[in-house]
C-alpha cells in the first residue's frame, strides 16, 4: 500500500498515462448505443453495458431447438481497410463470416457479439467499424447483443486494429442439415459472391506489393480498391426463405480453402461433387488476380471463392422450387453440377 506522503514525493501515474483512455471508451459505448439498439429483435432482454448478453430462446416456434454457434474474424482484409481508410463496411464482413457459417446447418441467426482490439482507441474509426457490424446484423436479421473494445498499447501499430466475432443461431433438431442427407443425383446450386469476400487477402496484398499496383486502377467499371473492399455477402435471407419452401441436403459456405477444401466438408464418404467450370462466369477481379499473380487454376480454386460464395445441394424434385425461391430473393442462382458416387475424390471439376 502506498502511503499518502510517498505519493506526494513522486509523480502520480494514471491508466491514461500508459495509453489506455477509459473515458474515451465509455463515450464510444454511449455513441454506439443507438446503432446497437437498432438491431434488436424479439428475444433481447437487455441493452449493452452488462457483463453478459441475455437472449430468450424462441421456444414458441421450435419443438426441439438446437443452438448453433460460429466464430470468425476478417483476416488481413483489415490491412486493406486501414490502407484505404475505409472502415464502414469491414463490420459487415465480420458478421457475414459468422452467420454464413451457422447458416450451413440451417440455423436462423439470433444474436451476434464482437471484439475489437487496438493499440490506441480511435473513437471515429471504431464507430465506423461498429456501424458496419450493426448494418451486417440488420441484414442477417440478428441482434447485436454486446461486444468488447480492448485498448492495448504496444500490441498493435498506430492505426491498426483486429476484429473477431461470434454468432448464435437456432435450428429445429429435425431440420438440421448434415452430410448424411446428401444423395447421388442431388443438384448443386451456386450463389454469387461479391468478390473475394474475406479470404485470400494475404496473397492479394503480396502480389499488389510485388507489382506496385495502383489501387485506383480502373477495373470492370469500378476500381481495384472498390472491388477488393466490397463486403462479404450475407446469404441469410435467401437461404432461410428457400428452407421454408423445400429441403436442402447440404449448404456450404465457400470461405478459406475455396471450393476445393470446403465442399468436401458437407459430403459423406463415397460421394463427389462434380462441378462444371463453365457453369458460371468468373468475375473480373479474380481474372485480374490470376493474371497478375500468374496463379494456377487449382491454387485459385483453393484460395478464393472465384465468384461463388455459397453452395446449396437440392434433390432434383425440388429444383424448380429452389430456383424460384432464390430468384424471388434477388439471387441469380447457377446450377453448377451434381453429386455422384466416387471413391477417388470428393470434388471433381469438368470443363
Amino acid at each position: 500500500m502506498i502511503h499518502p506522503e510517498d505519493a506526494c514525493q513522486e509523480e502520480s501515474l494514471s491508466y491514461r498515462d500508459s495509453g489506455v483512455d477509459i473515458d474515451l471508451g465509455n463515450r464510444l459505448v454511449e455513441n454506439i448505443k443507438p446503432l446497437v439498439q437498432g438491431t434488436f429483435r424479439p428475444g433481447v432482454l437487455q441493452g449493452i453495458g452488462g457483463f453478459g448478453a441475455l437472449f430468450e430462446l424462441p421456444v414458441d416456434r421450435y419443438r426441439s431447438p438446437v443452438l448453433v454457434s460460429g466464430t470468425d474474424g476478417v483476416g488481413t482484409k483489415l490491412k486493406l481497410a486501414t490502407l484505404l481508410e475505409r472502415h464502414d463496411s469491414i463490420g459487415i464482413d465480420l458478421v457475414a463470416m459468422c452467420v454464413n457459417d451457422i447458416l450451413t446447418c440451417g440455423a436462423e441467426p439470433l444474436y451476434f457479439m464482437d471484439y475489437l482490439a487496438t493499440g490506441k482507441l480511435d473513437a471515429d474509426q471504431a464507430e465506423q467499424v461498429i456501424r458496419g457490424i450493426a448494418e451486417g446484423c440488420t441484414m442477417a436479421g440478428c441482434a447485436l447483443a454486446g461486444g468488447e473494445t480492448a485498448e492495448m498499447p504496444g500490441m498493435y501499430r498506430p492505426g491498426d486494429y483486429d476484429l473477431a466475432g461470434f454468432a448464435v443461431g437456432v435450428v429445429e433438431k429435425s431440420r438440421i442439415i448434415e452430410p448424411r442427407q446428401v444423395r447421388p443425383g442431388n443438384l448443386i446450386i451456386g450463389l454469387e459472391s461479391s468478390g473475394p469476400h474475406s479470404n485470400g487477402y494475404s496473397l492479394i496484398r503480396h502480389l499488389i506489393d510485388r507489382s506496385g499496383t495502383n489501387l485506383d486502377e480502373p477495373l470492370a467499371g469500378s476500381t481495384l480498391a472498390e472491388l477488393l473492399i466490397s463486403p462479404t455477402r450475407i446469404y441469410v435471407e435467401p437461404v432461410l426463405n428457400l428452407l421454408k419452401r423445400c429441403r436442402a441436403t447440404a449448404i456450404c459456405h465457400i470461405t478459406g480453402g475455396g471450393m476445393i477444401d470446403n465442399v468436401p466438408r458437407v459430403l459423406p464418404e463415397g460421394l463427389c461433387a462434380r462441378i462444371s467450370r463453365s457453369a458460371w462466369t468468373v468475375p473480373p477481379i479474380f481474372s485480374w488476380i490470376q493474371e497478375r499473380g500468374n496463379i494456377r487454376d487449382n491454387e485459385m480454386l483453393r484460395t478464393f471463392n472465384c465468384g461463388i460464395g455459397m453452395i446449396v445441394c437440392i434433390a432434383p424434385a425440388d429444383l424448380d422450387t429452389a430456383l424460384d425461391s432464390l430468384s424471388g430473393s434477388g439471387e441469380r442462382p447457377v446450377i453448377l453440377g451434381e453429386i455422384v458416387e466416387a471413391d477417388h475424390s470428393p470434388i471433381e471439376f469438368t470443363d
